[in-house]
C-alpha cells in the first residue's frame, strides 16, 4: 500500500512527533498506565501506515462481495436493505408468546427469534417432574406441535424468517416446524430462517446436552443434509460464538472455537459424502458484540476472511457462497449490570453499532431490564428502537465497510486473524490434523473449558483491583438505585401448559404415535438420518420428551469429566 520510501518518511515523522509533540504532552501522564480491550488486547496510542505495511489490498481486504469478503459479504451491503432486525421473545405459553410475536411485527421487527424454557431445551416434557418450577419461565414452552401451531397463529411463516435458539432438541423443533409449513400449505422450500442446532458449543461453553457428543454430532449432520434436500432456503444450523463469549471468553477464543465447530461439521458432512458446495452455503454463524467496539468490528471482518480461505485451502470449497461468512449478532448479555439498569442501554448502543460496522446480516438487540428479568414491552421496545435509530438516524448504514483502510481497523483485523488461526492449528493438531477429531478430542479433555475458565478468571481479577471500569458496578455507583418494572410470568400458565397437553395425549393416535416412534428407533440402529421419522412423529403429536427419550435409550446420558489440570 506503501512503498519503502513513503514509510521510511512516515517513520521519520513519527520519530520527530514523538520526540517534540508528544514527549510534552506526557509530563503530566496518561489516565491509565496500560490501555487494552475487554479482551485484555493491548492497544497502541496510535497507528499508521507503518502498521499496516504488509497489508496487500486485493488479497487482504478486496471489495465487498467478493473474496476475501474482509469489507462485507455483500457489494452494497445496507445500501440494499437493512440487517435483520430479530428481537429474541419467548415466554409463558404458546399464546402468550404469539401476542409478543404480533406486538414485534407492528413495531417494526423483520424476522422472529424464538426463546424457549428450559424443559423444552432440554427436551423434555411440561409434565415431567423434572420441569416442576420452570415451565414457561424463561422462554415459551413447547410440548408438540398443537403448541407451534398456536405460537405462529396468524404468522405467514412464508413471508417471515424464523430463528429457533434451541440445541439438544433441535432436530425435534426443525421437524415441528417443517411439519407446519406442511400443515399451513407452504412448500418447504419457502421456508427461511436458523436452528441454533450447535452442539459443540454446548459441549464446550453452554453446557445443555442430552446424548454424548458423537451421536450429537451425527444428528446435526443429520439436519443439514435433510435442509438440503427439503428445506434449501433455512439454515439448520447456528454455529454460534455467542455463548462461548458469555461464559467468559475472549474476541479472538470466541471467534477461533466457532469456527473450528463450523469448519468440523464441514468434515463430518463431507465424510458423509455431502458435496461441500450444496450443504455449505447452509451453514450460518451467530456472534456476541462487546463494549471494545474496535476490536469486535476487528474480530467481525478477520472471521468473515479467515473463513473464506480456510474454506477454500482446506475443504476446496468453489462457490462463493460456500466461502462467504454470514452471521447473526446479539449484544453481550453478560455485560449487562442489575446496578442502573437504564447505562445498559447505551451500553448495547455501542455494542449494536459495532455489529452493524462489522457487517453483520441480523442483530438481535439486548433490553436493558435483562440483567432482572425477561424484557418487559417497554425495553424491547427501546431495544428494537436502538436497531431503527442506528438504521436510519446514524448514517451507519449508509457506507459500506466505513472501518476499511483505518490504521488501527486493519491492525486490529491482522492481529485478530493471526490469533484466530494460531488457535485453529491447535485444535488441529489435538486432532491430528482433523479439526472434527480436535474438536471432540478437546471436549474430552477438557482443553476448552481451562481455556474460557483462565481467560473468565481473569477479567473477574481485572474487575475486582478497579483494572476493568464497570459504570456503577466498581465506579460510578450511586446509593439508591433505579427499580424498573419488569415483566411477571403469569403463574398459571402452567397449568394451561399442562392442561393443553394432557388434551393432546387424550386426542391423538396412540398407535400411530407408537409406530413413528418405533421407525425413529429403528433409523438409529441402522444409522440412517432420523428427520424423516421425526417429522412424521410430530406430526402424530408425539411429544418432546418422548422423542427425546428414544435417543436417550439409544445412545445414553452423558456425563461431562472436565479436567482442570
Amino acid at each position: 500500500m506503501y512503498d519503502r520510501d513513503d514509510l521510511e518518511a512516515i517513520r521519520q515523522q513519527r520519530e520527530r512527533w514523538e520526540n517534540a509533540t508528544l514527549e510534552r504532552s506526557l509530563e503530566g501522564g496518561e489516565r491509565k498506565d496500560r490501555f487494552a480491550t475487554v479482551s485484555n488486547h493491548e492497544v497502541d496510542r496510535l497507528y499508521t501506515p507503518e502498521d499496516v505495511a504488509d497489508t496487500d489490498y486485493e488479497s487482504d481486504l478486496g471489495f465487498p462481495g467478493e473474496p476475501p469478503y474482509t469489507r462485507g459479504p455483500y457489494p452494497t451491503m445496507y445500501r440494499g436493505r437493512t440487517w435483520t432486525m430479530r428481537q429474541f421473545a419467548g415466554f409463558g405459553t404458546a399464546e402468550e408468546t404469539n401476542e409478543r410475536f404480533r406486538y414485534l411485527i407492528d413495531q417494526g421487527q423483520t424476522g422472529l427469534s424464538v426463546a424457549f424454557d428450559m424443559p423444552t431445551l432440554m427436551g423434555i416434557d411440561s409434565d415431567d417432574p423434572m420441569s416442576e418450577g420452570e415451565v414457561g419461565k424463561e422462554g415459551v414452552a413447547v410440548d408438540t406441535l398443537a403448541d407451534f401451531e398456536i405460537l405462529f397463529d396468524g404468522i405467514d411463516i412464508s413471508e417471515i424468517s424464523t430463528s429457533f435458539t434451541i440445541n439438544p432438541s433441535a432436530a425435534v423443533i426443525y421437524a415441528m416446524y417443517v411439519a407446519l409449513a406442511d400443515r399451513q400449505g407452504v412448500p418447504r422450500s419457502e421456508l427461511r430462517g436458523t436452528l441454533q442446532n450447535d452442539m459443540f458449543k454446548e459441549f464446550i461453553a453452554q453446557k445443555e446436552w442430552v446424548i454424548p457428543p458423537e451421536p450429537s454430532l451425527s444428528v446435526v449432520t443429520d439436519t443439514i443434509e435433510f435442509a438440503v434436500d427439503e428445506t434449501p432456503a433455512f439454515h439448520p444450523v447456528s454455529i454460534s460464538g455467542y455463548h462461548i463469549r458469555e461464559a467468559g471468553s475472549t474476541a479472538a477464543q470466541e471467534a477461533a472455537f466457532t469456527l473450528a465447530d463450523g469448519f468440523a461439521y464441514v468434515e463430518d458432512c463431507l465424510e458423509r459424502g455431502l458435496d461441500i458446495d450444496e450443504f455449505a452455503p447452509l451453514l450460518s454463524f451467530f456472534f456476541n458484540s462487546h463494549n471494545s467496539i474496535f476490536e469486535e468490528v476487528a474480530k467481525f471482518r478477520a472471521s468473515r476472511r479467515l473463513y473464506a480461505r480456510v474454506m477454500e485451502d482446506w475443504y476446496d470449497a468453489e462457490k462463493a457462497e460456500s466461502k462467504r461468512l454470514k452471521f447473526h449478532t446479539q449484544t453481550a448479555g453478560q455485560s449487562l449490570t442489575a446496578q442502573q439498569p437504564l447505562n445498559n442501554i447505551v451500553r448495547v448502543t455501542i455494542q449494536a453499532l459495532a455489529g452493524v460496522l462489522g457487517g453483520t446480516q441480523s442483530l438481535h438487540t439486548n433490553s436493558f431490564d435483562e440483567a432482572l428479568a425477561l424484557p418487559s414491552e417497554e425495553a424491547v421496545r427501546v431495544a428494537l428502537r436502538t436497531q431503527q435509530i442506528i438504521a436510519e438516524e446514524s448514517g451507519a448504514a449508509d457506507i459500506v465497510d466505513p472501518m476499511g483502510g483505518s490504521f488501527a481497523i486493519e491492525t486490529l483485523t491482522n492481529e485478530m486473524d493471526a490469533a484466530i488461526m494460531a488457535y485453529l492449528e491447535e485444535i488441529k493438531d489435538i486432532g491430528d490434523g482433523s479439526v472434527r477429531d480436535g474438536i471432540l478430542q478437546g471436549i474430552e479433555e477438557g482443553y476448552f473449558h481451562r481455556e474460557i475458565q483462565e481467560s473468565s478468571y481473569e477479567y473477574q481479577q481485572r474487575v475486582e483491583r478497579g483494572e476493568e471500569v464497570v459504570v456503577g458496578v466498581n465506579e460510578y455507583t450511586i446509593e439508591e438505585d433505579t427499580s424498573p418494572e419488569i415483566l411477571q410470568i403469569d403463574e398459571t400458565s402452567r397449568d394451561r401448559q399442562l392442561e393443553r397437553l394432557e388434551r393432546v395425549k387424550a386426542e391423538r393416535d396412540d398407535d400411530e404415535v407408537e409406530a413413528a416412534l418405533e421407525e425413529l428407533s429403528r433409523r438409529l440402529e441402522a444409522d440412517e438420518n432420523v428427520m424423516p421419522p421425526i417429522v412424521d412423529a410430530v406430526k402424530a403429536y408425539a411429544t418432546m420428551g418422548e422423542i427425546m427419550q428414544v435417543f436417550e435409550q439409544q445412545y445414553g446420558s452423558y456425563q461431562e469429566a472436565v479436567s482442570l489440570a
